[in-house]
């Protein structure tokens, strides 16, 4: 098992995009002072104007602006973690979590549900009970150090709590309804 460095301070944060129907996007940050975020910290969410349309291989045009709106350029930022590919294939084209570390300077891991055909290098992550894996990719540190810290993510399902929350805060379920604040991640604060 690797060892996690020392990171006093330190913000570690998931995130999330969702667009809506009028052409805005919901943005969302998990944060938490560890790397398992065992016990998120902080949540924030932002609507801005969804940028440029899908086009595939150029995602990051699209996700890049929302995510500035809720990630803290700040030298304490330790972690990212997104929904989606750091890079597309073995050669390195990069993908969103590319641009995201070139944007941040945080290590960067990408948490991918889907297999992109020619992501033959991203590591598979079984977590819980599902015998479908999750796609790992990273930057500022290895694909094998990567994939350790998503299977030991707190939660006990495929997609570790904090991208469960910030998926559900970026789809504006917790503003919807009335949930348990109680802090269990995975559940709307």
């Amino acid at each position: 098992m690797i060892e996690p460095p020392s990171h006093a301070g330190a913000l570690f944060v998931a995130v999330d995009v969702h667009y809506l129907p009028d052409g805005v996007a919901r943005a969302a940050m998990v944060g938490a002072d560890e790397r398992s975020f065992s016990r998120v910290t902080q949540t924030r969410t932002a609507m801005v104007r969804a940028g440029a349309p899908y086009k595939p291989g150029e995602f990051y045009l699209r996700e890049l602006p929302p995510l500035r709106a809720v990630i803290q350029a700040t030298r304490d930022l330790a972690l990212i973690v997104i929904d989606g590919y750091v890079d597309l294939d073995p050669d390195g084209r990069p993908g969103l979590g590319a641009h995201v570390y070139a944007e941040f300077g945080a290590p960067v891991i990408g948490v991918a549900k889907t297999r992109f055909k020619t992501a033959t290098h991203a590591a598979r992550v079984l977590r819980g009970q599902s015998s479908r894996p999750l796609y790992v990719t990273a930057a500022g540190m290895t694909v094998a150090e990567a994939a350790s810290v998503v299977s030991e993510m707190a939660g006990q399902f495929r997609l570790p709590d904090a991208l469960r929350l910030a998926d559900r805060l970026a789809r504006g379920w917790c503003e919807r309804q009335r949930l348990d604040r109680s802090g269990v991640p995975g559940v709307c604060p």
